[in-house]
């Protein structure tokens, strides 16, 4: 695979790789910020052959002060992605209920812990609905997997080395809607702003519905933002979910390098001595 190929799949082509021989594994990872859990989702209706992960329990740490969804415990990792049948080298598709937030930190997280071959279902089960294929509510029980998680093979940011990079060393995107950037309202955190230098490209401007326009256009964006050839990029939002969408995103421009600021907001302000912006400053 090759170009975008090895980042996104849309949903006949999965249904097809689905019938063949050696079909991916298949996590359905849909989740919300809060109302239901996404595993109610998953036992009404789901891919079939999906298996159901969580990502606040499996593919992220405790909450606390290094953040709501922080990084997980390697060795909880592997358990987790084991027990859903995720094997060494073998390929991985991730989806969740259409927005591409959780789906796309389900695909960070599986590379970050070094399984390259994993890719997200283009507009999630909405998209697979939509073409009219069928679903399944039987819970899937895979024979586990033997992956060996090796985490780092992504770029991470903590608190300071994110203020190095909005200060001077790349640029630092926050992809939270505006009037958060601006400190206008929090409806989560508490403090309200930004890290100081960072720039606002909110996530509605680079996907919409799950979905990513072309290569050229998410370039021609995030030059506008101030991402250059060569310098560092980075990105983070309220706790590292949709931050993980704009380094897909990111990597759809061909930036492979964008690294995430996992913490993101939630661990920035649980230090009482780290600065806050407020106002437009360097909203782009």
């Amino acid at each position: 695979m090759s170009g975008t190929d090895d980042l996104l799949v849309e949903a006949r082509s999965l249904a097809a790789e689905l019938d063949g021989a050696e079909p991916p594994t298949l996590l359905d990872v849909r989740w919300r910020l809060v109302g239901p859990p996404g595993r109610d989702d998953y036992a009404a209706g789901h891919v079939p052959g999906a298996v159901f992960v969580d990502l606040d329990t499996a593919l992220c740490g405790p909450p606390g002060p290094a953040g709501r969804h922080p990084l997980p415990d390697p060795a909880a990792l592997q358990a987790a992605l084991r027990a859903a049948g995720v094997r060494e080298g073998h390929p991985v598709v991730v989806y969740d209920g259409g927005d591409g937030m959780s789906a796309a930190r389900a695909w960070w997280t599986l590379r970050w812990a070094g399984h390259r071959p994993v890719r997200l279902l283009s507009g999630g089960f909405p998209a697979w609905l939509a073409a009219g294929l069928s679903t399944s509510d039987d819970v899937s029980t895979p024979e586990p997997g033997d992956v060996t998680v090796r985490p780092a093979a992504l770029p991470v940011l903590d608190a300071s080395a994110a203020a190095r990079l909005a200060a001077a060393d790349g640029v630092l995107l926050d992809v939270r809607a505006a009037p958060r950037y601006r400190g206008e309202q929090e409806p989560i955190d508490p403090v309200a702003g930004h890290v100081p230098g960072a720039v606002n490209v909110p996530a509605s401007e680079y996907v919409t519905e799950g979905r990513f326009p072309a290569a050229e256009v998410l370039r021609d964006r995030f030059a506008a933002a101030g991402v250059a050839a060569g310098a560092p990029v980075g990105a983070y939002c309220g706790s590292g979910v949709t931050a993980a969408q704009a380094v897909l995103a990111l990597h759809l421009a061909g930036r492979p390098d964008a690294a995430l600021y996992v913490g993101s907001w939630s661990n920035w302000v649980a230090d009482p001595d780290r600065p806050v912006a407020t106002g437009s400053g360097t909203d782009a």
